[in-house]
């Protein structure tokens, strides 16, 4: 048995539970206020270690948006429980075909491990949607964020070359994503 693992016969209900996302939760915030996150991994049910397995509940208000973002450690699949939202993904080198897809309340759509995605909500009302994780500790990287928000920063002479921009643009941005 794996040293992490929990011995089945002591293993509690609050290692193996949770009412996390049967509400709305302030778990998790982007900034903007639009958007909030309740997930439900290791750090929250520590039953979870070692099968592989999570989920999220995002709430998104009116014109709210998870930014582009990827998963390092899982396929993410995600079932609109309320509302309208878009979707999309950008496939791998070279191709880089974007697949893009408007979901209505049950409808459900699949994010591959790695791939840069994103969310957004179309309507005029609130949106609530599950996300299905394929890890028990998925990881999210924002791209933005990673990009013009690292700590240390990443060189501006790097960045204006990468993006095509001015530098005054990519010191704009570094100042905008810095906390």
């Amino acid at each position: 048995m794996h040293p992490r693992c929990a011995r089945t016969q002591s293993t509690s209900l609050r290692k193996t539970s949770s009412s996390l996302v049967s509400t709305r939760q302030i778990t998790a915030k982007v900034e903007s206020g639009q958007l909030l996150y309740t997930p439900v991994n290791v750090a929250q049910i520590p039953g979870l270690n070692t099968l592989g397995i999570s989920l999220v509940r995002i709430d998104f208000q009116p014109g709210g948006l998870n930014p582009p973002h990827t998963h390092p450690r899982t396929t993410e699949l995600l079932t609109v429980l309320e509302g309208t939202l878009g979707v999309g993904f950008v496939t791998s080198n070279p191709e880089n075909r974007f697949i893009s897809k408007v979901l209505k309340k049950g409808d459900v759509f699949t994010f591959p491990i790695g791939l840069i995605h994103f969310q957004i909500n179309l309507g005029n009302d609130p949106v609530v949607a599950i996300a299905g994780l394929s890890s028990q500790n998925p990881g999210v990287i924002t791209i933005a964020d990673a990009l013009f928000g690292s700590k240390p920063p990443i060189d501006v002479n790097v960045l204006t070359k990468a993006f095509s921009l001015d530098k005054d643009v990519v010191k704009y941005l570094q100042d905008e994503f810095s906390d």
